[in-house]
């Protein structure tokens, strides 16, 4: 797949209809945002020939986070590249094999929730060695010009970043915000853009998270673009940024609704109690009636053949 221009030098890579990966810059030198899940390695390969050339690689690999549809093909491709993979310093914990992250809170509710119950591996690190660094201090994004920064936007993650050029108000996002909203049926399934929470059973830290979206909603960007969904312009993305910031709603429930999880430069240090999961118990209440109902459906049956 040939990546989507989306703005003067952003190319989106849409992976599996499921995540988003962006090549930034020319052909003259880039840098890869993201890598979506592990086994992507030759469809970013093929896409980044495509858009540059053959045998184009970037000057660094630029993770907005390390959770695992974010950085599951980042090792490979910087391996091959033979390129360094930035990070902020708050994610090498999870990028080195010092620590996972938090589990997967399943007891926010929801279908992305339910379907998250079956891939706790999205929470593993990785360990990624001496290929990855931490980013500079200073805000400036390697293998990019001064019209790039990193702004630290936490939350989602201890460490996680957004990608924001001033000149033309570009953000990207990574997972701080998303532009889909998942948390509904009807969402999932319709997956219409607009400017949303980031993903309700993974992020494990509410009020920071607020805090980073409030700082996104006041650079006023003119196009905000995410890990996942379709990108958002123009006043669209003005004011959807602003409208989250002000009227963000967390999760009724779940173990870091109201009490985050804490993290140190070794990773997580602290996680709160698992809260009571009701699914368990509706689940064995569903199965129960089914079974009752069966066994009336079938005492009748006999009944019915004794007649």
């Amino acid at each position: 797949m040939t990546p989507t221009e989306i703005a003067p030098e952003v190319y989106r890579l849409n992976i599996n209809g499921m995540v988003n990966a962006y090549l930034l810059g020319n052909a003259r030198g880039w840098v890869l945002v993201d890598t979506g899940v592990a086994g992507q390695f030759e469809y970013i390969r093929d896409a980044a020939d495509q858009q540059f050339g053959v045998g184009a690689k970037p000057d660094a690999i630029i993770l907005t986070h390390g959770h695992g549809d974010h950085a599951g093909s980042a090792l490979g491709l910087a391996t091959f590249w033979d390129v360094p993979v930035y990070a902020h310093r708050m994610e090498l914990p999870f990028l080195t094999g010092k620590s996972n992250y938090p589990p997967v809170d399943p007891t926010t509710g929801g279908p992305f929730a339910f379907l998250l119950r079956f891939t706790p591996h999205m929470m593993y690190g990785s360990d990624f060695g001496e290929t990855v660094r931490a980013l500079p201090e200073d805000g400036s994004v390697p293998g990019l010009s001064e019209d790039w920064r990193f702004i630290e936007t936490p939350g989602h993650t201890p460490g996680h970043v957004s990608l924001w050029r001033e000149r033309d108000a570009v953000l990207v996002a990574g997972d701080a915000v998303a532009t889909v909203y998942i948390e509904t049926l009807s969402a999932l399934l319709s997956r219409r853009s607009d400017v949303s929470p980031p993903a309700a059973p993974v992020t494990p830290d509410w009020y920071t998270a607020r805090k980073s979206i409030e700082k996104l909603a006041a650079l006023e960007p003119k196009l905000v673009t995410a890990g996942h969904g379709e990108p958002v312009l123009g006043a669209s993305a003005t004011a959807g940024m602003r409208r989250l910031a002000d009227m963000l709603r967390v999760p009724q429930h779940g173990r870091y609704v109201t009490e985050p999880a804490e993290f140190d430069e070794q990773g997580v240090r602290y996680l709160p109690p698992v809260p009571k999961d009701p699914l368990p118990v509706v689940a064995g209440i569903a199965l129960g009636a089914v079974a009752i109902g069966f066994g009336l459906w079938a005492v009748a049956k006999q009944k019915n053949k004794t007649i």
